[in-house]
């Protein structure tokens, strides 16, 4: 191979490939987002419809290795139907701060719960000849100022917590792909970070896969090169392509070193079956049976019941209000990279009405929560310009069915440039109901809203940088126009491009809301107070848990916890259904009948919700986040804003190891719900504990066995949780670290015998002064049960010598 043949495919041809080498035959290699889905090649709004899985907190919540890697399987066979070779997935940063706004993509706040997971999914995709990309590797836990900004994490804080998930997906999994992180780490950016890409992954864990950039994530050619960077992403490359050869020429970078990132990537392609892929490139709409009803099933399994006063599961007969902005709203999916154009959506109205029938039921919408207003849909005419300007005629007129987009890549049937040109969308709004109306805008560009002519909402003439589409858009600017019901009126959206700061894209978002007031409140109230039962569906969306958008809080946005305080007030028999991507404060618990966390359970979510209320499914979730009682009690909430949510292109991540589960033993607080929390439909009794750790002394293994006896009358399933704490460490120690864990399913009766290993790595902590886990001389407890609070077995084993493991 030439150097400029070798240097072709150290990055990307466009937004999803990396070219092919047609001398040597060598086929292109195709990527497509994930975790909870396979969108391929189209934009993150329409294209190519694709199966919506659960989010990945939702998965998290299932505490199900061998149901991870069936989904692992089955998104295999979703990114074949895109006509891909790799998933970017899965996500295992770890949940440092409840209002991280990727929370939901992510599995967990502990990194032993991540790991397995992640291994699981990891297995069940390569099984079958995808690529996994597990990322971000690493520090990347909140999305402000991303892309720059410096995660400075201590190196035992990384090693314990942090890389845990990684090095399980190299070592016990053999992940093919690592995505390097936006962040810097400890002032390096990660995809030129040599001791994170050589000493640690390749050095110490033997890694022999590649280590791609997150998209426009590489700031430098030769350092990257370097450092360990295999690929930049997407392409035509930035730092890559001529700079590379020219850096190679000039002595900059050894050619050895470039050979060793193709080999890299030619190993991948061999892996993934590219090489010789010449088929010409098609993407379709696969809507398997069997990849509905495995959602269906992974998403009751998901469901975390929180509270039950014997209100669940649902009653054959009596009347129920079903009430809140999430009842007739499908929210699937959480926003960001992740989301892609489902196949269809289930909304819990639906479940319902298709398990209880519609006569059962009543309706009121209560209040809303959107963050923004509701994007306007319909027909829509887009003239494309090639200029800035919306000068001369258009090169392309187009259609689309909503007034949003998302621009990458082909933009205008090719006409345009994707970086340089304006955009007029037309279209029509007929108002259900007279009076104030307010009008959104916001944008990665400049945008203004026109309705019949008048300029209501203007992004463009003071455009400043906000919250949305990935940190490169404006927040909403939003105007009110009074509009009369059923009178059609014209809206016109004009677009021009922007300079960007790091991501090349451009969009914009465009909605029409009618606010509701305390009317709609008291109507909700009003239904529940008539109805056996109150169900109330709240929580927030897409827009709320979304990349590039870290929360404000964790309180219900809008007037929900008034909505759920007025219906319980009414109606003994409330029921919330929670749909967030992480904990809410919950105000009103007291006065409800049961919460059931249900997350975003994809595109099933209506069924898969029905399915856990009537019965027909086991709430099969435990909590993978502690849910605290108030923000101010997370690890991550500090009055230091370097500590969250960072200052000055800093993020200290000071509370070190003491993350989740972790920070609340250690500062004796009580939270709302505790890690690995959730209720069951019948009971379950623990006994019997035997520790076998007659190899403990040798070679570090301590072998648990306990019965499980489901003592209810149902069947249902319990996850069984060890938990491991050094009594005497010379360093800082949690109190105890969830070590191993089971899954076990049990009908009314049954007892079952669990068996949990633990290696010499579960008793160690890791040393920056030797570089070596430690596994001290002196005794260590070990606790057996349901939750980090519900731990009724104990035993301790005890050491005489201490020991080292490598890294």
């Amino acid at each position: 191979m030439t150097l400029e043949e070798k240097v072709s495919i150290l990055s990307g041809e466009d937004f999803w490939s990396v070219p092919a080498i047609e001398r040597f035959n060598i086929g292109k290699l195709r990527v497509t987002d994930g975790p909870n889905g396979a969108r391929g090649g189209g934009s993150l709004i329409g294209g190519v419809k694709s199966a919506s899985f659960p989010v990945g907190i939702a998965l998290g919540s299932t505490w199900n290795v061998p149901l991870l890697e069936e989904i692992g399987a089955a998104l295999a066979d979703e990114v074949k139907s895109k006509g891909a070779h790799m998933l970017l997935a899965p996500t295992v940063n770890i949940h440092r701060s409840v209002t991280n706004g990727r929370n939901f993509e992510c599995y967990s706040e502990d990194p032993f719960l991540t790991a397995e997971l992640a291994v699981g999914y990891i297995k069940g995709l390569q099984s079958q000849g995808i690529g996994a990309t597990i990322k971000h590797f690493v520090g990347n836990e909140s999305e402000i100022e991303r892309t720059t900004i410096s995660s400075e994490v201590g190196e035992r804080a990384l090693r314990e917590i942090y890389l845990i998930p990684f090095e399980a997906a190299v070592k016990q999994a053999g992940t093919w792909g690592v995505m390097s992180s936006y962040n810097r780490l400890n002032g390096t950016y990660t995809s030129e970070h040599n001791w994170l890409l050589g000493t640690v992954l390749r050095d110490e864990w033997d890694y022999d896969g590649i280590v791609m950039s997150d998209w426009f994530g590489s700031h430098s050619t030769a350092e990257t090169v370097i450092a360990g960077l295999d690929l930049e992403m997407p392409g035509p490359p930035r730092d890559r392509g001529q700079k590379l050869v020219d850096a190679v020429n000039a002595g900059t970078v050894d050619p050895a070193i470039v050979d060793q990132r193709v080999l890299a990537m030619l190993r991948l392609m061999e892996r993934v079956g590219s090489l010789d892929d010449h088929r010409p490139h098609a993407e379709r709409a696969d809507d398997r049976p069997e990849t509905r009803a495995l959602i269906r099933r992974a998403g009751a399994e998901a469901a975390v019941l929180l509270k039950n006063n014997g209100v669940l599961p649902l009653a054959g007969e009596g009347k129920i209000a079903v009430i809140g902005p999430n009842a007739k709203t499908a929210q699937i999916m959480g926003g960001g990279s992740a989301q892609l154009n489902a196949h269809y959506r289930i909304s819990p109205w639906q479940g319902l009405v298709s398990a209880l029938g519609e006569d059962r039921l009543s309706y009121a919408q209560g209040c809303t929560n959107e963050r923004f207003q509701p994007v306007l849909r319909g027909d829509f005419t887009v003239e494309y310009f090639d200029n800035e300007k919306l000068a001369g005629t258009p090169v392309h007129i187009g259609t689309q069915e909503e007034a949003q987009a998302f621009w990458i890549g082909n933009v205008g049937d090719g006409k345009v440039d994707p970086l340089h040109f304006s955009a007029r969308i037309t279209g029509q709004f007929t108002p259900e109901v007279s009076g104030e109306h307010r009008v959104g805008i916001y944008s990665a560009g400049f945008a203004k809203v026109f309705v019949d002519g008048k300029l209501i909402a203007d992004a463009w003439t003071d455009w400043s940088k906000g919250r949305t589409f990935f940190e490169e858009g404006s927040d909403e600017v939003v105007g009110s126009v009074t509009l009369e019901a059923g009178r059609s009126y014209e809206v016109v959206i004009e677009f021009a491009t922007k300079a960007f700061a790091t991501l090349g894209l451009a969009a914009f978002a465009c909605g029409i809301g009618h606010p509701l007031g305390d009317e709609a409140i008291a109507e909700a109230a009003l239904a529940a107070r008539d109805a056996d039962v109150a169900l109330v569906i709240i929580g927030r969306n897409g827009e709320w848990d979304t990349e590039g958008s870290d929360l404000l809080s964790i309180e219900l946005p809008g007037r929900q916890n008034e909505l759920v305080a007025a219906v319980a007030q009414v109606n003994p028999n409330t029921i919330v259904v929670l749909q967030t991507g992480g904990p809410v404060e919950m105000p009103w618990i007291g006065s409800v009948a049961a919460v059931l966390q249900a997350w975003y359970p994809g595109q099933e979510a209506g069924n898969a919700i029905a399915d856990v209320l009537t019965g027909v499914a086991e709430p099969g979730g435990r909590l993978p986040q502690t849910f605290p009682v108030r923000w101010a009690d997370n690890p991550a909430h500090s009055q230091d804003r370097e500590v969250y949510p960072g200052l000055e292109g800093k993020v200290r991540y000071e509370e070190g190891i003491f993350v989740g589960y972790r920070h609340y033993d250690r500062l004796g607080l009580t939270p709302l719900f505790p890690f690995g929390f959730g209720l069951s439909y019948t009971s379950f009794t623990l006994s019997d504990l035997v520790v076998d750790d007659s190899r403990f002394e040798s070679d570090g293994e301590v072998n648990v066995s306990l019965a499980v006896t489901n003592s209810g009358s149902r069947s249902g399933s319990a996850v069984i949780q060890l938990y491991v704490g050094d009594e005497a460490s010379s360093e800082p120690r949690p109190a105890k670290e969830l070590k191993a864990f089971h899954k076990v399913q049990l009908a009314p009766g049954e007892t079952g015998k669990v068996t949990l290993k633990l290696d010499a790595r579960s008793f160690a902590y890791f040393s920056e002064t030797g570089h070596h886990w430690v596994v001290e001389a002196g005794a260590f407890t070990l606790r057996a049960g349901l939750s980090s609070a519900d731990l009724p077995l104990s035993a301790s084993v005890e050491r005489k010598t201490s020991t080292v493991l490598p890294v």
